[in-house]
């Protein structure tokens, strides 16, 4: 049985729909693990939207920062959801922490997690080269972070346009 997927694909691609449903694939009840943190209106409605496209069947946990902790508290046979580990990840930044040891950290986790989880990513580094080193230096991240976390992984796809592409196992 699979036990991880990551998901990623651009802004707006289907990814987080995708996840929502391999997560519901793998049990009748769900546990959403959400990074995001609501510092304006904007990001208010964006949660808001996901929060009611989900149904009764999804619990909601929040872990902007201790996406570790969270995974290990609630591993026991329900499926988990973390949207989003880009998120996670500015989080991590944006409070000083040591990313790289955050996701060594995870990545040590996740073949030994019981209950299956599946993890939702942006594909940031398709697109021009920012201007500021602080984008620059969160694009690379991203693009490391996201390349540890699907060698762990035991299915990683892509969402393109709403299209789903499986690109592990092949």
């Amino acid at each position: 049985m699979v036990k991880s997927i990551l998901i990623t694909g651009g802004a707006r691609s289907g990814k987080s729909q995708l996840a929502e449903t391999k997560t519901l694939a793998l049990g009748d009840r769900a546990i959403y693990i959400a990074t995001a943190e609501a510092y304006d209106d904007e990001m208010r409605a964006r949660i808001a939207h996901h929060r009611a496209r989900r149904g009764p069947e999804w619990q909601t946990l929040n872990a902007p920062l201790d996406l570790v902790g969270a995974l290990r508290d609630n591993d026991r046979t329900t499926p988990r959801l973390v949207d989003c580990l880009t998120l996670w990840l500015s989080n991590l930044m944006l409070a000083g922490r040591d990313w790289e040891t955050e996701v060594a950290a995870l990545c040590g986790l996740i073949p030994d997690l019981r209950a299956p989880v599946v993890f939702v990513t942006n594909e940031v580094g398709a697109g021009i080269v920012p201007e500021n080193a602080l984008a620059r230096a969160f694009r690379d991240a991203a693009g490391w972070g996201n390349q540890r976390v699907a060698a762990v992984c035991d299915e990683v796809w892509f969402c393109i346009s709403g299209q789903p592409l499986k690109v592990k196992p092949q």
